[in-house]
């Protein structure tokens, strides 16, 4: 960098949390940080609001305090949330078949498929079996369409399968079912907009000269949310379908088709702080500065443990058992989202994350734009997420 990495990072950091930034910086002099944000909240409160970097490839647009970026599967909580919503005003059960609201998805085998399958990715359709185009992804009629009509790769509520792209057309279509909108419009109107969160599903055409551009990985050989990886053809079936069909990566991000659609598993942009505010709704247990968004038996069914299992897509990759909630991944004994177990979160391709600790009281979110290789718990997260344990 033409800057040190002193230099290079602004923001407010609360003194007790000064470790959070001493690992910042170094993300950026050690981890090959290009551009990023990092917000920290204990009790609603935020203790970290650091950002720093560029927020292109070239060098050329110095990160701001309200640059925004693609997140990819941090999108994923901020969707479970619409179906929580839901659920707790009575609306959504999520023991009932998928196919009472949705009558078409009971097609192929799947009328025994219920809401918490889709949100804990143990539906058994992590993928299209039919080859499906990026373009098609962006349609939402034909997406939710093809959905319905195919059959589950294994048999649903057995095993967790990671629905990388999948995810948010099958909750999101559920939800729209219920109450007319998908989940970015029902976000917005119940969520963000009353609380002034800068994020969204999706990106308005207004707001496209804040967004950063994603750079791709140096070596892609493991993969989070959509790009193919070095070897993909070797990879079984199942994976290939829900990772490479359609391949997605950086490049499709700083397309005029990616912000204009809706695909919530994956198209969400919001700045770390507006990353933190979401998760820390979950952190808490269901208010977030005073208002309250859900009940806390709410969140505590989102990280209600679904079964711990070697996940069929990404349990290669991840080398470990891991355990999904309702929407979400929990910490469990791997520490992904730190030394509490029952703390939970999602990750998303590249890097970025959400993550929430209704113990602790804790939320954070972080977003960049070079992206890494790894599945999950890229360096510079846990880098972060180790310092703001180390402060408490």
């Amino acid at each position: 960098m033409s800057e040190s990495a002193d230099e290079a990072v602004h923001g407010h950091c609360d003194p007790r949390f000064a470790a959070v930034r001493t690992a910042f910086e170094e993300n950026f002099r050690d981890r090959g940080e290009l551009g990023a944000a990092v917000a920290v909240t204990v009790g609603g409160e935020t203790v970290v609001d650091l950002w720093g970097g560029w927020a292109d490839a070239a060098r050329t647009r110095p990160w701001g305090r309200d640059t925004l970026v693609t997140v990819w599967s941090t999108t994923k909580g901020p969707v479970a949330l619409c179906a929580h919503l839901l659920a707790d005003r009575g609306l959504l059960d999520l023991d009932a078949p998928v196919a009472a609201y949705w009558p078409e998805f009971a097609a192929a085998g799947k009328e025994g498929v219920l809401v918490r399958h889709l949100l804990s990715h143990r539906a058994g359709l992590a993928g299209l079996r039919e080859p499906h185009s990026f373009e098609e992804l962006c349609d939402w009629g034909l997406t939710t369409a093809r959905l319905a009509a195919t059959e589950p790769w294994w048999e649903p509520g057995t095993r967790s399968g990671y629905h990388a792209l999948t995810y948010g057309h099958l909750v999101g279509e559920v939800v729209r079912r219920v109450c007319g909108l998908r989940p970015g419009a029902f976000l917005r109107r119940e969520v963000t907009g009353p609380l002034g969160i800068d994020f969204t599903v999706g990106l308005p055409k207004t707001e496209w000269d804040r967004a950063a551009e994603l750079v791709p990985a140096p070596s892609p050989a493991s993969t989070g949310s959509g790009e193919r990886p070095t070897g993909a053809p070797q990879l079984p079936p199942l994976v290939l379908a829900a990772i490479a069909n359609p391949a997605v990566g950086a490049a499709e991000t700083g397309t005029p088709e990616w912000r204009s659609a809706e695909i919530p598993a994956a198209n969400g942009h919001g700045t770390a702080r507006a990353v933190a505010a979401l998760y820390g709704i979950f952190a808490g247990r269901g208010s977030f500065r005073g208002d309250r968004v859900l009940s806390p038996e709410a969140v505590e069914r989102l990280r209600e443990g679904q079964g711990g299992c070697r996940d069929l897509v990404l349990g290669a990759g991840l080398g470990a058992d891991t355990e999904l909630g309702l929407g979400v991944w929990l910490s469990g004994p791997r520490g992904g989202y730190g030394p509490n177990p029952r703390a939970f979160g999602h990750d998303g391709f590249g890097g970025s994350c959400g993550l929430a600790d209704p113990e602790a009281g804790v939320s954070l979110g972080y977003v960049m734009n070079r992206m890494g290789p790894r599945i999950a718990d890229d360096p510079r997260k846990m880098a972060l997420v180790e310092a703001v344990y180390a402060a408490l």
